[in-house]
């Protein structure tokens, strides 16, 4: 059978919601401790927005995509974030975005999404609310949405406080979302959440080992998924109890990330998975410049195609960026047969 017929057999299946084999995966939503090494490593993709030409957003174009992360080995999904260009959505337009997502996944794996927007803690908990209804396995808060930059932990701890006051029992996570500047996670930060006993997911950006394993370590034995953004130290989380992976190399070569994540604890497979490691830490260096719009262009090379347009890219994709994508999607290509993936 061709590729082309395998992939309509899978999305024929997908608007069915009869995917056999795809069982739900419950780290998102388990209620009682358990280790992030027990559950399937699972890749989460930091979902694209698609637009039409007229900058309107493209609902069609995102069930296509939410389908083709599916059938690359997506096993949980990040809608509304940083790259889905969540910042350039009005509220309505985040809103059905990630009930989209929600309603073409159906069911079948957790879907999370970022609900922290507000000047007050009683507006950010109205839209965590919103985004709860709809139907989200959690809702993910911004690390700096609760303090200015130079405002210590006192201020987020106390933000937050009144914070979880106002949202009933709803099962949140943190991002370190660069934008509007990047606030790392701290230990005081994190035990004060994980012992509120609703921190269930955790995006990672500290691009730092050492802070990671620290992260690791503190959220031993508790609900908390761990999920890194960060190629250069991926296969090193994964082994190290780190639930997943979510980087925007997702967005390019998203079947690659799953592999990583299903064979970065096989022995068997410890020198395919290293030489891997090196490969896309690599890569990930050359391939995202003016990431909004090659990621699409990528993608279109896959069959997506998407309008290569977006509300937040400043400038129009190169020929030069183009070229170096072509080299990039070709050097995947090799992978990929070597190890036939």
């Amino acid at each position: 059978m061709s590729i082309e017929n395998d992939r309509r057999k899978f999305l024929g299946k997908m608007a069915l919601g009869t995917l056999a084999g795809l069982t739900p995966w419950n780290s998102l939503l388990a209620n009682t401790p358990m280790s992030a090494k027990a559950v399937e490593k699972a890749f989460i993709p930091v979902m694209l927005t698609p637009y039409k030409a007229d900058m309107t957003v493209d609902y069609d174009g995102l069930k296509k995509l939410t389908d083709y992360y599916l059938e690359s080995g997506a096993r949980g999904f990040f809608a509304n974030c940083l790259s889905s260009e969540m910042y350039d959505l009005s509220p309505e337009e985040r809103l059905k975005v990630t009930k989209t997502v929600v309603k073409r996944v159906n069911g079948n794996f957790p879907v999370v999404a970022t609900g922290s927007f507000g000047n007050t803690a009683k507006e950010q908990a109205e839209f965590t609310k919103r985004i709860a209804d709809t139907g989200v396995d959690a809702v993910i808060m911004i690390t700096s949405h609760f303090a200015e930059k130079d405002e210590s932990d006192d201020v987020v701890i106390k933000n937050l406080e009144a914070y979880l006051s106002l949202t009933d029992n709803i099962s949140l996570g943190t991002y370190e979302c660069p934008t509007p500047y990047k606030r790392i996670l701290s230990q005081r930060v994190q035990k004060f959440l994980l012992d509120s006993g609703r921190l269930v997911y955790h995006k990672d950006t500290s691009e730092d080992i050492d802070n990671i394993l620290q992260k690791l370590k503190t959220a031993e034995g508790t609900k908390m998924g761990f999920y890194n953004a960060h190629m250069g130290s991926a296969v090193a989380s994964l082994r190290n109890g780190g639930a997943g992976l979510s980087p925007i190399a997702g967005n390019y070569y998203p079947e690659v990330i799953a592999w990583i994540c299903k064979n970065a604890d096989d022995a068997g497979k410890k020198e395919q998975v290293d030489w891997l490691q090196d490969k896309v830490r690599d890569m990930e260096r050359r391939i995202t410049a003016n990431y909004m719009l090659s990621s699409r262009y990528y993608l279109n090379k896959e069959g997506l195609d998407l309008e290569i347009v977006s509300r937040r890219a400043k400038n129009p994709l190169t020929s030069d960026q183009q070229s170096v994508v072509d080299i990039c999607y070709a050097e995947v290509q090799d992978w990929k047969k070597k190890l036939s993936i």
